[in-house]
């Protein structure tokens, strides 16, 4: 097994690994967003076997630059990681990915890593954390922080309240980041869906590690809201937006 580094110097040939296709709308805007970020200290490293086939990747960031509802401030936050195939599960190839982003958060002085985690879609499961070492600090609707750390004295890292932020959002709303690069395909989708039932939907761009610590879900780079209530914190299809919308539209007559 080895460890490649996704830099913006050779992003087109390694790829993001959640989105191989370097023609996508998707990959040339997380290619701009990345080469902000890679600025900031994140990293995306590619696991690779002896075939050079890509089996898993892990991308973290300081967490004060992590683009998630959370306050930490001395801590290295993994923002996703992801084994593919089914057969090369619980191999330990998920470990090897966070032993990386320890070595470099002990190599820049941090005092430890932090997680957002979910049983549902979209992020990791909080056992493969579990078992390299992590404990739950809090759990809010469907996510769960937690972390590890080196340091007892270190301050733990907390969530930030996004349900409070959901309440400044009348009428429809989508915001969503770069950080996901099937974020864009989905916005296109809604807005469509949107405009087809003559829903005035207002979309926004996150563009900024602030804009995303304030952001009005867990998830924190997809956010679909209707008068103040969150309707889904990652992207979906134009066939669930429009089952969505014919329920609020139901529930407003």
């Amino acid at each position: 097994m080895k460890l490649v580094e996704v830099t913006p110097e050779n992003a087109v040939k390694e790829t993001f690994f959640c989105i191989k296709n370097t023609k996508k709308q998707g990959f040339k805007d997380k290619l701009k967003w990345f080469k902000k970020s890679y600025k900031e200290g994140l990293k995306i490293k590619i696991l690779k076997n002896d075939e050079d086939k890509m089996i898993g990747f892990i991308e973290y960031v300081p967490a004060i630059k992590a683009w998630r509802p959370i306050d930490a401030d001395n801590y290295m936050f993994i923002h996703c990681t992801y084994i593919y195939a089914k057969k090369d599960r619980n191999k330990g190839y998920g470990s090897i990915l966070i032993e990386d982003a320890e070595k470099e958060a002990k190599t820049k002085g941090m005092d430890g890593l932090c997680v957002i985690t979910s049983k549902g879609g979209w992020l990791a499961n909080k056992t493969l954390f579990e078992n390299n070492g992590f404990e739950q600090l809090e759990a809010k609707d469907r996510f769960e922080l937690l972390s590890k750390t080196w340091n007892s004295s270190a301050k733990k890292p907390k969530f930030y309240n996004w349900t409070n932020q959901q309440k400044k959002y009348k009428g429809w709303h989508l915001l969503y980041a770069d950080q996901c690069p099937w974020n864009e395909k989905s916005a296109v989708a809604i807005l469509n869906v949107a405009m087809d039932y003559g829903v005035d939907l207002k979309v926004s761009k996150i563009n900024t590690v602030e804009e995303a610590k304030m952001a009005p879900s867990g998830f924190g780079v997809f956010n679909l809201l209707h008068d103040g209530k969150l309707l889904e914190d990652h992207y979906i299809s134009a066939t669930r937006f429009r089952t969505i919308l014919k329920k609020e539209l139901d529930m407003s007559k």
